[in-house]
């Protein structure tokens, strides 16, 4: 019988599909040497953190690793493929989600909630209720997407039908923006949007794509709002910007390094609203999400190819996916 690793917690419907035919191991803590440990023991991963670099150098056993989600930087392709590991991802599968939290965080950035709410809990009310004096509506406001993918689309579609928002979207490919966004360069959209969007994936061109020079080309007025990697935002600038009011604030569901430890300084500042990496965490997100990454591990398992396969070139000289154990 097989037996995979799930790193993180997955849904139970998931689980459930996985032991039909499977051993679920469960890591005590996802450290490095503690999945490099249990690596040796399975056959394949389903991820929702950060795997070690050497991983398939220590653990040859593992055939196959899903991705719960979209983030191929969580693993290290390179090795992977030379090892003939396959691995699949799940795009799309928590895009509503993700869309409604950054719908939620242009109101709660533009009506200031969280500082009124923060306010209202150890201050006098009339103090707590003057602090609604800058919110803002979002209608007929501009908002810039830089990754227009699964989430954007979303996103655009909720704002420019719901909202009477104007849409900007910056991409690679920017005759391939859906109807309704319309194409910005990237300075174009800094300097227009009144809130700025980031679900763009982590790829060398994007590391710290929002750097100090970015930020200061933004309005004075505008927030900010990352969902895609963390490392897209340079962080020391962004504490600098927020600090400086150079840009009005900004909601965090990711960061330059995944945790944020104690006294960081996004936590002191008033104008950074942060969340722990939840955007797609939702009920019905985690059941759809996990069913998903439980059939392509499976699919991976039997020595098919998974339906959404981030590394083809693992297939080994016959153009085959691994056979299944027998």
């Amino acid at each position: 019988m097989d037996r995979i690793l799930v790193s993180d917690p997955i849904d139970p419907a998931g689980i459930a599909l996985l032991e039909q035919s499977a051993e679920v191991v469960r890591p005590p803590d996802t450290r490095p040497e503690t999945l490099r440990a249990l690596g040796q023991e399975v056959d394949a991963l389903i991820i929702r953190s950060k795997l070690p670099a050497d991983l398939f150098d220590a653990a040859p056993r593992i055939r196959a690793v899903t991705i719960h989600g979209t983030g191929t930087d969580l693993v290290n392709l390179v090795s992977a493929t030379e090892r003939g590991v396959m691995v699949a991802n799940v795009p799309g599968g928590n895009a509503q989600s993700v869309a409604e939290y950054c719908l939620m965080a242009l109101l709660l950035l533009g009506r200031n909630f969280r500082t009124i709410d923060t306010s209202l809990r150890s201050e006098a009310w009339d103090k707590a209720r003057s602090l609604a004096d800058p919110a803002v509506e979002l209608e007929r406001k501009t908002l810039g997407i830089v990754g227009v993918g699964h989430i954007g689309k979303r996103l655009a579609r909720m704002c420019s039908a719901g909202l009477s928002m104007r849409v900007l979207g910056n991409q690679r490919r920017l005759d391939a923006l859906p109807h309704g966004v319309v194409a910005a360069s990237l300075e174009q959209l800094l300097a227009e949007s009144d809130f700025v969007v980031l679900t763009c994936p982590l790829t060398p061109e994007t590391h710290h794509l929002m750097n100090a020079g970015r930020l200061a080309s933004m309005k004075a007025s505008a927030f900010l709002v990352n969902v895609g990697r963390g490392p897209v935002i340079d962080e020391t600038a962004l504490v600098e910007a927020l600090r400086n009011r150079t840009i009005a604030g900004a909601m965090l569901d990711v960061y330059e390094h995944y945790r944020l430890e104690p006294g960081h300084p996004l936590l002191s500042l008033p104008n950074a609203v942060l969340t722990p990496h939840l955007a797609g965490s939702t009920r019905e997100s985690r059941e759809r999400v996990g069913r998903i990454a439980a059939e392509e591990t499976l699919r991976m398992l039997a020595g098919q190819a998974p339906i959404s396969f981030v590394n083809p070139q693992s297939l080994d000289t016959k153009g085959k996916p691994w056979q299944a154990k027998t």
